[in-house]
């Protein structure tokens, strides 16, 4: 626990008032409409929604996995999320523009614009409870558990109490500023992560028991995990961190944030972008930022946290209230804040708040308007007012954080529910990107994947739990068995069902291709996602190589990336 001084708390302070004066000031204009509420009126500016994805994706539970990886598996273990690079540049280059051209409100509108009959009204509305509710729980179940964990290692305080002091503030802005509130305090929330997150990790490395960067690589707990590419050599890190991730997770999955072809809160902001042209580069900048400018002062506090917390009984023995549901390695990014001065404790203090808030305010925004657009106003009340949608809304925005604040008590760390999400979504993202390109593709085909993928994964979740197994198997081939089953089973009742009518299928191409082919261009846009890949990968390891000294390598890389980025200038009209 640290003591925190005047000036810590009114930095602290400070953040909440202007948080709760921005839900506060844009309330009215949120409570006009529905489409005010959840879009913001669509007028919103790339690099607006672009900073929002990114600080949304900055949870409270984010350093703390980053932080596990790196002590578990070196910092090669962070293939397992630095491969939805892929995933986030095929959305900008092949679907970013169709989204916004579509219209909708919310991308579950997909369903009736794209597929006819019953059975696509039954698919928005069974999908809108199945992600707006469960999914979006246990994300921000995740994200809870990560807060209480910090504030219990930072603050002394115990998990009830933070989740209840910090659900109620959360609620408040979310309710009543809708994604103007979220948009606007998400920029805020993210400057202030940042600068907390980079002036941390300076003050850590130049602590007496780290003795500055060099003294940290050349350590004997951190110099065999360095390694930014995998130990090929080791059969098994390679298949779990590297293959498995880059052959079948990134197409294969859906993960909030990281959906094949988009979807979730990242079609939100695309929805609320001006036009096509901002919800590209908005989409653009997030996957450049998240990717390649975030991971890095997490990775080296990770490295950092090996020195002064050697091991896992180490850091129980250096905080004996934690309680012993809370521990593990993803609590040492909290456990070395713990090393900070009067005045910065409070910036990363209010920085892991904001981290927190900018989340689970997005989640909430985006959860309610599934509720509201594809369940309460589609099924419940047709002839609802918009103020009766937008009260809804708020309604189901304090229920949804009370839920995910009580559901956080029954899991463990942010791997847990990370390696939870891919499992239930393994086999599902094929799907995604295909459905807008193959008109066989129709509801039961998204139901079959949906049913198919989620028994799959109680099975292994369940599995896992018995103390004698009714089967054996190894964590990755859990995915790969996933996503061979789901895969198979969804292709084959697509072509034992029929498509949706000729009619619904040429108003969907008509409003999303125009008078356009749909794979015009489509060479442009293979070679933009390679160069946007490349690109961004080599700015995260030239980042990295100038970490370690290695300046030519890393000038080399850097090289590489103003390439693929004047590559990507000069063919912009043909890609977009």
């Amino acid at each position: 626990m640290v003591n925190l001084s005047y000036l810590d708390i009114g930095i602290i302070i400070t953040f909440f008032l202007v948080t709760l004066f921005i839900g506060v000031w844009v309330s009215k204009q949120a409570g006009k409409s529905a489409t005010e509420f959840f879009l913001s009126g669509r007028n919103m500016p790339w690099w607006l929604l672009g900073v929002s994805m990114v600080a949304t994706t900055f949870a409270a539970d984010t350093p703390g996995l980053v932080t596990e990886l790196v002590r578990k598996n070196g910092i090669s273990g962070n293939w397992v999320w630095w491969t939805m690079l892929l995933t986030g540049m095929l959305t900008v280059f092949f679907y970013a523009k169709l989204w916004r051209k579509s219209g909708i409100s919310t991308d579950l509108e997909f369903y009736e614009l794209r597929y006819s009959g019953k059975s696509a009204s039954f698919l928005r509305g069974f999908r809108a409870i199945y992600l707006g509710v469960i999914f979006n729980i246990i994300t921000m179940a995740g994200v809870c558990l990560a807060g209480a964990k910090i504030a219990n290692i930072l603050l002394g305080i115990s998990q009830q109490e933070a989740l209840l002091y910090s659900s109620i503030i959360v609620v408040i802005y979310s309710s009543l500023g809708g994604l103007k509130g979220v948009l606007i305090t998400d920029f805020i929330q993210f400057i202030i992560a940042m600068v907390g997150s980079v002036w941390a990790t300076i003050y850590i490395i130049n602590l007496p028991e780290i003795g500055g960067m060099s003294n940290l690589l050349n350590h004997e707990n951190v110099a065999g995990k360095l390694d930014i590419l995998p130990d090929f050599s080791n059969s098994e890190a390679l298949i779990t961190l590297f293959i498995i991730p880059f052959a079948v997770q990134w197409w294969s999955t859906w993960y909030p944030g990281a959906e094949p072809g988009g979807g979730g809160y990242i079609a939100q902001r695309m929805l609320a972008a001006k036009d096509e042209k901002n919800a590209t580069w908005a989409t653009l900048f997030f996957n450049f930022a998240h990717y390649a400018l975030r991971p890095w002062p997490w990775i080296i506090v990770g490295l950092a946290s090996l020195v002064v917390f050697p091991s896992l009984e180490s850091i129980n023995a250096a905080f004996p209230n934690l309680n012993e549901e809370m521990q593990g390695h993803d609590v040492a990014y909290a456990a070395m804040m713990t090393y900070l001065p009067a005045g910065l404790i409070g910036i990363v203090l209010t920085s892991l708040i904001a981290a927190f808030m900018s989340t689970i305010s997005t989640q909430l925004n985006w959860g309610s308007s599934y509720i509201v657009n594809d369940f309460y106003g589609r099924f419940i009340n047709k002839n609802a007012s918009e103020k009766q949608k937008v009260f809804v809304g708020r309604i189901s925005t304090v229920l949804l954080m009370v839920c995910a604040a009580l559901f956080s008590f029954y899991i463990k760390s942010a791997k847990d529910v990370f390696d939870l999400l891919l499992q239930i979504g393994a086999g599902t993202g094929l799907l995604f990107i295909m459905r807008w390109f193959w008109k066989q593709i129709n509801p039961y085909s998204e139901i079959a994947a949906m049913v198919i993928s989620f028994i799959i994964a109680v099975v292994f979740f369940i599995n896992r739990k018995l103390e004698t197994p009714w089967f054996e198997i190894t964590g990755y081939l859990e995915l790969v068995c996933g996503v061979l089953i789901t895969t198979i089973g969804w292709v084959v009742v697509t072509l034992l069902t029929k498509q949706s009518d000729e009619e619904t299928l040429a108003k969907f191409e008509s409003l999303v291709y125009g008078n356009e082919s749909k794979f015009k261009n489509i060479g442009y846009k293979i070679l933009a996602f390679f160069l946007g890949v490349i690109g961004t990968y080599s700015v995260l390891f030239a980042t990295g190589y100038f970490i370690y000294g290695k300046t030519m390598l890393a000038i080399s890389l850097a090289v590489l990336a103003i390439t693929c980025c004047g590559l990507l200038v000069k063919n912009w009209k043909k890609i977009s």
